[in-house]
């Protein structure tokens, strides 16, 4: 079968590799649409990612398709063929599944997980999906559901375990730093799902002309704010933002977002930043405006369901996150206009 295979630093290559063949308790489905990612442009710019993979591997986390193999121990599912791939069940599955066995899963703090079970290889015509995947997080999609919305799942359950780290009141004013697929979303669940007034920063104006679509009060292109604290301050009384968001994943915005928050505010850091590097905190502000900062990661089998729920609810236009579909034979291409910040999420088409 056709594989993208990640060799390292913006190294992707193209290659026949052998179909998967499911063992016990794994399933293999024929993927219908793999969509791309923040997630996936910045492993590919870097090279690798400390937790999720290590190249030369099978690249690409995000999928939705049909079960055409099961292993030994896999029942209650239906399963169709090559030929036939519509007989089998409709699935997408978390990129990831968490042991249940260690001191973080009997906390239920399942993303703290050393043990995820890690999965990847969406960019390919079939994918296998582990065990612990397919025990934990494997889920039917619902008939109506087209793939490419389905195979968002994964990284709305990320933004959704991120909303769960913080609480938003009536009112409050939150600034999301970040005009990227995860930013966006973020707008949207924010505005669909509580009365805040969104605030979104960005530096592509199409981009920013979405986040309107999803419901921010506000938008501002950073390119054209010199103090964009400053901005914030103007904007709420001379005090900062009750939430600041972080979706950029670069250190220099993490130290931004903790400027724009007001004293007893939340900063939710979600964006993951370069391994090993570092950001400086004024500790008088941390100390004596009571600052919470949360880090947060990934996602967890509570989270997975509900994104899929609201996906499938059709309450917000997750489509709008599409900007193309393209083969896979075109996937090198993509991650370039990726970098050159021309699509948000692309659809790939297998066949």
């Amino acid at each position: 079968m056709l594989a993208a295979l990640l060799y390292g630093q913006e190294d992707l290559r193209l290659e026949q590799v052998p179909e998967p063949i499911p063992s016990d308790g794994e399933v293999v489905i024929q993927v219908g649409t793999a969509t791309t990612c923040g997630t996936d442009l910045k492993v590919w710019r870097r090279g690798g990612h400390p937790k999720m993979l290590t190249p030369p591997t099978l690249f690409g986390h995000e999928a939705a398709g049909t079960i055409v193999a099961v292993g030994a121990g896999v029942t209650n599912w239906q399963v169709g063929d090559g030929l036939h791939p519509t007989i089998g069940d409709r699935i997408v599955a978390n990129n990831s599944a968490p042991c249940m066995e260690c001191l973080f899963c009997q906390r239920q703090e399942y993303s703290l997980c050393p043990n995820l079970t890690w999965n990847n290889g969406t960019f390919a015509e079939y994918l296998k999906i582990p065990a612990p995947i397919v025990h934990h997080n494997m889920l039917p999609i619902p008939d109506q559901l087209p793939f490419a919305l389905a195979a968002m799942t994964e990284p709305l359950a990320c933004v959704l375990h991120g909303m769960g780290r913080f609480h938003v009141k009536p009112k409050d004013r939150v600034v999301v730093l970040g005009d990227g697929a995860i930013g966006l979303m973020f707008v949207a669940v924010l505005a669909a799902e509580t009365k805040a007034e969104v605030l979104l920063w960005g530096g592509n104006d199409q981009r920013l002309e979405i986040g309107k679509k999803f419901g921010a009060a506000q938008v501002f292109n950073y390119h054209q704010v010199a103090d964009l604290p400053g901005v914030v301050k103007e904007l709420t009384q001379g005090w900062g933002a009750d939430v600041v968001i972080e979706a950029t994943g670069v250190p220099s915005v993490w130290e931004t977002a903790i400027a724009c928050a007001r004293p007893g505010a939340t900063v939710n850091l979600f964006g993951g930043c370069p391994k090993d590097t570092t950001i400086t905190v004024n500790t008088e502000q941390l100390h004596y405006s009571e600052l919470t900062l949360k880090g947060v990661f990934h996602n967890t089998p509570k989270y997975v369901r509900l994104a899929l729920l609201l996906i499938a609810s059709r309450k917000i236009p997750f489509e709008l996150l599409i900007s193309e579909h393209r083969p896979l034979t075109d996937l090198e291409q993509v991650f370039a206009d990726m970098k050159a910040r021309k699509v948000i999420k692309v659809a790939i088409l297998p066949c």
